[in-house]
């Protein structure tokens, strides 16, 4: 077999096989979890694979061009391994995902499968259901910029290049009052005018659902108290106490840019593109046709 280490290729051709597979996934906040569908755990790469997840694993589709290579994984949730909370919080969304095959009497000899990362996540009935999506999956996505006339940059990243540490666009408090877990009071929250977060992040800092953000929706004065309201609740558990951090929101509009952020230089949009009654007009008769109204 071509591109096999000679050992493995040797066991495979034997007839009489000891294989397994083991799975990696490593989410973006880094932790790990690793399984693998033989009955005893096994080691390689400085990993321990646990064999009691019931982890198992469809039919890999993989092809020579730029199609997505696809599998899926199914498993059990477990409290000290893939959590039904931790699903829900979404924290497993774009994690890495590697499967290996692997001689399981000599896990030096083993095989990389599939590299990718992790789709579609389903839960039910205290089981998971993920969809992996093979490396070429990024390249069938659109790439380069998009002429329109709202800023096409992300407030504070690489094009927008606004340092949202400045004085004045975030803030963190702890939690006061939560309802749903989407809607968030304060007393005595001044120094913002009203809408000033609209647009912006909601990053949880600490406690339970540390890590997780949502996008701002709402942001006003109600009753002497500040109210913001999230476009979705925040999928964890948020008590009284826990720290917060609300960035000043974007609408893309180049007005904005320049009184709210001083940083027009930066502005990614287009905003003299012509519209779509452009394309409506019509020669003259009489007068000058400048391109102007038509009215």
């Amino acid at each position: 077999m071509p591109g096999l280490e000679a050992g493995f290729a040797a066991h495979i051709a034997a007839g009489v096989t000891t294989l397994c597979h083991c799975w990696q996934v490593t989410r973006r906040d880094g932790a790990v979890f690793a399984f693998t569908d033989h009955d005893m755990p096994l080691r390689f790469g400085g990993v321990t694979f646990r064999a009691d997840t019931g982890l198992s694993a469809r039919a890999l589709a993989q092809t020579s061009g730029l199609s997505v290579d696809n599998t899926e994984a199914l498993g059990a949730l477990c409290d000290d391994g893939i959590r039904e909370d931790e699903i829900e919080q979404g924290r497993f969304d774009g994690a890495d995902v590697q499967a290996w095959l692997v001689n399981w009497a000599e896990p030096s000899q083993r095989m990389l499968q599939f590299g990718g990362s992790i789709g579609e996540l389903h839960r039910a009935g205290g089981s998971f259901r993920a969809e992996l999506r093979g490396l070429t999956e990024p390249l069938n996505r659109p790439q380069g910029r998009v002429y329109q006339k709202p800023c096409s940059a992300v407030l504070g990243d690489g094009n927008c290049r606004f340092d949202l540490s400045e004085p004045g666009y975030a803030e963190e408090r702890a939690v006061e009052t939560v309802q749903d877990a989407q809607s968030f009071r304060w007393a005595g929250f001044s120094g913002f005018e009203e809408n000033w977060f609209v647009r912006g992040r909601f990053d949880v800092i600490d406690g339970p659902a540390a890590g997780l953000w949502g996008m701002i929706k709402l942001d006003y004065f109600e009753d002497a108290q500040r109210v913001i309201e999230l476009w979705e609740p925040i999928r964890g558990a948020l008590p009284e106490g826990t720290r917060v951090r609300l960035t000043a929101g974007c609408d893309k509009r180049m007005e904005t840019c320049r009184l709210k952020f001083n940083n027009l230089v930066n502005f990614q949009g287009f905003p003299d593109l012509p519209g779509e009654d452009w394309m409506m007009a019509v020669p003259r008769s009489d007068g000058a046709n400048t391109g102007g109204s038509l009215r």
